[in-house]
């Protein structure tokens, strides 16, 4: 079902981690955005919008994560955009030839059967540096930087007040860096400021996972966020709810145990530059 969240912005919430898929009301139709998760859920949207006289038009991919790339043939032949580098991560996986195999192994087991492949990841590139959406609708301005994934971009809709923050600021997911980055860490710091410059044009947050947050909370997740990196950074454990005992999800923990582990080389690396510089 979608909810209203702010003037001409929807949302439709899955029962997967709840995702969120994000209608932006266009001119001529809408601006689909991570479109998902199921085969049902999908066509539900597909059906809701008919039945509001609103069809697809063009489609965003925040980032290449099979979760945000999925598409419906309800939805019509339209563009479906993402940065350049969002584009060329997710047509990497779809030049081999097992892809389909590839990505099976990383779905969750209880939906696996329920999510579609045919349309996966058929993204077309933005140019490099794009700063807005091409479409008939309110501007749509890309705010691309390198914290959770390869291309990884939010959008900020300043006409309606609307940040859609990609698999970023959820009020029940921690950050999850992408630790194949050179600089995981100060790549999200970097982009927890790209938000915090535009915090004050927004006065809802759509996550791609979790609860929509209001103008109050704006900051408070960049400061929530920011405050768990940071305790990535230091190797310590954060004053995290989200990675506590009352965890929303169990395995939340972990993946936070996971993190910290990966880190470990990078903190070490660190330490031994700072040596360094103080014996110079």
């Amino acid at each position: 079902m979608l909810k209203q969240v702010a003037d001409g912005v929807l949302v439709h919430e899955s029962e997967f981690i709840q995702s969120n898929s994000v209608v932006v009301q266009g001119r001529a139709g809408v601006l689909l955005i991570d479109p998902g998760i199921t085969r049902d859920e999908m066509a539900e949207l597909a059906n809701d919008l008919r039945e509001l006289g609103q069809p697809v038009v063009a489609g965003f991919s925040t980032h290449p994560d099979w979760d945000h790339v999925l598409w419906h043939a309800g939805f019509g032949v339209v563009p479906r955009y993402g940065t350049a580098r969002c584009a060329a991560s997710i047509r990497d996986v779809l030049s081999n030839a097992d892809w389909k195999a590839r990505v099976a192994e990383g779905l969750p087991p209880e939906y696996a059967d329920e999510i579609p492949m045919e349309l996966l990841g058929f993204i077309t590139g933005l140019p490099a540096g794009a700063a807005q959406v091409p479409w008939d609708g309110p501007e749509v301005r890309i705010i691309e930087h390198q914290a959770h994934a390869t291309g990884h971009a939010a959008l900020l809709i300043k006409e309606r007040g609307v940040l859609v923050a990609g698999d970023m600021l959820s009020d029940i997911l921690m950050p999850f860096l992408d630790l194949a980055a050179s600089n995981p860490i100060e790549d999200y710091l970097d982009a927890l400021r790209l938000f915090e410059g535009v915090a004050e044009d927004v006065d809802v947050v759509i996550p791609g996972h979790g609860s929509v947050g209001e103008a109050d909370q704006v900051l408070a997740r960049i400061e929530q966020d920011r405050a768990y990196v940071q305790a990535l950074r230091d190797g310590v454990d954060p004053d995290d709810f989200r990675v506590g005992p009352s965890a929303p999800l169990e395995w939340l923990a972990d993946v936070h145990q996971w993190q910290l582990q990966q880190l470990a080389p990078k903190r070490a690396n660190a330490g031994d530059e700072r040596a360094a510089s103080d014996e110079r």
